[in-house]
């Protein structure tokens, strides 16, 4: 059978933002619903934001019963309104943590910058998100201590993920009681990079304030 000119092959195609988030969502579900592991779900999930083409988001949901497999593939059909998150947009704020032989902190009603490194040296850092505003929808923070403590506090409507390293220490992801994933389509995005050596590095999800998900959500 030969190809009929002009038409592309639709797996080719580029992948947008919304197709990504779309295969995200879907990993989400399935793993409150214990289909795959927390482990599991980030190493899809970096997968899915590295993927340039439809067909490379394909394999990601292949094992899973859902229909957002044969959506990637194909033009996205009409769906609820992607009301924008209100905690998205602002001047960046500080782009660094540093603590040598001291603390720092970052909490409250600040911006978070697209990038924030966050360095400890014999002593410790708090950054706290749960009042926190995105300057951009993805944020990466960058998080090295040694013989030190960084503590990362995320409410768990925002979609986070971890993958730094700990060598004689430990870079982990804490579920708190009550946590669980309540992030919406067009939630805050955080990725959390970097290296603990003798000391740690700790994300503890909690609940969000219901309050100020209700008003995210436009209900």
């Amino acid at each position: 059978m030969t190809e009929q000119p002009g038409i592309p092959d639709p797996k080719q195609l580029r992948a947008s933002d919304a197709d990504r988030e779309r295969i995200a969502q879907v990993l989400h579900t399935a793993m409150s619903e214990g289909r795959i592991t927390v482990a599991e779900l980030e190493e899809r999930l970096g997968t899915v934001y590295e993927a340039k083409t439809l067909g490379e988001l394909e394999p990601v949901t292949a094992d899973l019963p859902s229909a957002s497999t044969q959506a990637a593939t194909s033009s996205p059909a009409p769906a609820r309104p992607n009301l924008p998150d209100t905690r998205i947009g602002g001047q960046p704020g500080s782009a660094s943590s540093i603590a040598i032989m001291s603390g720092a902190t970052r909490k409250g009603n600040w911006v978070v910058p697209p990038q924030h490194n966050s360095f400890a040296f014999w002593g410790g850092v708090e950054i706290d998100l749960r009042n926190a505003r995105f300057a951009e929808r993805h944020s990466t923070i960058t998080a090295v201590a040694i013989m030190a403590g960084i503590e990362i506090t995320v409410p768990d409507d925002v979609i986070v993920e971890v993958t730094g390293v700990g060598f004689m220490g430990a870079f982990e992801s804490i579920d708190k009681k009550g946590a669980t994933d309540t992030a919406v389509e067009g939630a805050p995005v955080v990725r959390i990079n970097g290296f603990a050596f003798w000391g740690g590095v700790e994300v503890k999800r909690v609940p969000a304030d219901p309050d100020k998900r209700k008003g995210i959500a436009g209900s």
